[in-house]
């Protein structure tokens, strides 16, 4: 009988992140953080992150050519026990106090204002995480969120992020 390896897709978590009234960042060091993700043991090869669309600020439109970006960051260990400048692995606000970290982080998406339009919703693609590092999906992996846009992000984004693990499964 022979053994066949295939593909598999897992179903779509939430991703506990919320970018609701996000205040602005001209440098990018002040944003949010998620929750850290634990693949140390799942036999994930990949990851894929999606996000439902964030909303602009619902009064002030941004000036085109502002970003919203996405970054994720990767570790072998866990960042509840040692943190990466103002990266714990726990969700909320963070500040990084050296660009330096904010340029190791791994760019996924730049979402970028093409339209001066308030409350305007700007949508991520299903994006491999593996790809960013090397092939090789971390053991331990979180999202990171900054924009420049003119105002605060609009408030209520709180169940925006998902994943999915990708596995083999051989039967």
């Amino acid at each position: 009988m022979a053994t066949v390896t295939t593909l598999t897709n897992g179903a779509a978590v939430a991703l506990t992140l919320d970018v609701s009234s996000l205040a602005t960042s001209a440098s990018g060091l002040a944003g949010v953080e998620s929750s850290q993700v634990d693949d140390s043991a799942s036999g994930s090869i990949d990851r894929v992150v999606s996000c439902d669309g964030i909303l602009s600020n619902a009064t002030t439109g941004p000036a085109v050519g502002q970003n919203i970006i996405v970054y994720a960051w990767g570790s072998d260990v866990s960042l509840a026990t040692t943190p990466i400048d103002g990266l714990d692995g726990v969700t909320g606000a963070a500040t990084l106090a050296h660009a330096q970290v904010l340029n190791a982080l791994k760019p996924i998406a730049i979402m970028a204002a093409t339209t001066t339009t308030v409350g305007f919703k700007y949508y991520m693609a299903p994006t491999s995480l593996a790809q960013f590092f090397g092939g090789v999906l971390p053991k331990f992996w979180g999202l990171y969120v900054t924009h420049n846009q003119t105002a605060a992000l609009a408030a209520a984004q709180a169940a925006l992020f998902s994943h999915y693990a990708v596995t083999f499964t051989t039967t």
